[in-house]
């Protein structure tokens, strides 16, 4: 029976192609397998539109739940394109068999250096001052020096793999970096020369806070408006994690406020962003389609460690990136 593979329909097209650019999926054809996009876009999945798969590609932020599982029990294996699988009922999937993985190892350089370009933004006003060039503001510019990086510190909330290759680019500019974790850290933080403190102590120390931290209902408002009084004044918030890690409504009236500097966001609670967020409407905040990391080297290192696991779990695998607990099964290839 050959082994069928679905790609779900949100970021892709008919013919494969989809909002990231190739993702390989001739890799697929090559190794024997058959692949298909779902006719619709669909969240959460269904199960009707499962039946017949063997795995299913999750490219976007499609839900999948108990309700998404055939009763056939074909399914074997859900592959998310992309680190976060906060969508994804991973105590369902484990009951019934099913694989899941993700792409946590191919994320964590794009990502870091996604929170390094809103760190260097931040602390030299990039949008500010380039909105000052386009309005004919040019006199302005005196106004707005930013704070710089020299003898700042940097914290990083969430010391998982992300925070980690942060860690290593920010240590390297020469700052000091301090860093929480709900888990031991302290070899990986040694390693690196960074500094492990409750969570309070990370908000009150740092200039810049970076947020990293997996989404989960344990991380929802994790940083709120008491963890925002404590970044405080000239602090500055960055987030490239999921937009519920952040009390937004906290985060905007400390901002209007003038009792935080600033903030760089890629992800929102509200996912596409109302326009008349006032979050679009400051110039301390530079903003981000939940897509910052999206490179060339993003798409070829997130495809290329999911058609890897693809193949695996075909061929009656277990890959490295599983991140639950289940059987391998007999491969089909």
């Amino acid at each position: 029976m050959t082994y069928r593979v679905a790609v779900t329909r949100g970021y892709a097209e008919a013919d494969g192609t989809t909002i990231f650019g190739d993702i390989g999926l001739d890799r697929l054809t090559q190794g024997g397998l058959e692949w298909c996009v779902l006719d619709e876009p669909m969240s959460p999945l269904r199960a009707r539109e499962l039946e017949g798969f063997d795995a299913a590609i999750v490219l976007g932020p499609e839900e999948f739940d108990a309700s998404s599982i055939p009763s056939g029990g074909r399914l074997r294996h859900v592959a998310r394109f992309g680190a976060g699988y906060d969508a994804v009922d991973v105590a369902a999937c484990t009951a019934a068999g099913i694989v899941l993985t993700n792409t946590a190892d191919a994320v964590r350089e794009p990502m870091a250096h996604t929170a390094l370009a809103l760190l260097l933004g931040l602390a030299h006003n990039i949008l500010i001052k380039d909105r000052l060039v386009r309005t004919g503001r040019w006199a302005e510019r005196a106004e707005h020096r930013g704070r710089g990086l020299q003898g700042a510190t940097v914290g990083i909330v969430g010391f998982g793999g992300v925070g980690q290759a942060v860690a290593r680019l920010v240590a390297a500019l020469g700052v000091r970096v301090v860093a929480y974790n709900r888990s031991d850290r302290s070899a990986e933080a040694d390693d690196i020369g960074v500094e492990m403190l409750p969570l309070d102590e990370v908000m009150a120390a740092s200039d810049y806070a970076i947020v990293t931290v997996s989404a989960n209902p344990e991380t929802r408002h994790l940083i709120g408006d008491r963890e925002l009084g404590l970044l405080g004044h000239g602090g500055r918030l960055i987030n490239i994690a999921r937009g519920s890690v952040v009390d937004e409504t906290a985060l905007i009236r400390r901002l209007e406020a003038g009792e935080l500097a600033g903030a760089g966001l890629d992800v929102f609670e509200q996912e596409p962003v109302d326009g008349q967020n006032p979050l679009l409407a400051m110039d301390s905040v530079i903003v981000a389609p939940h897509s910052l990391c999206w490179t060339d080297g993003f798409t070829a290192a997130v495809s290329a460690s999911v058609m890897r696991s693809v193949l695996a779990v075909a061929a009656g695998e277990t890959p490295e990136t599983a991140v639950n607990a289940v059987p391998a099964r007999a491969g089909t290839l």
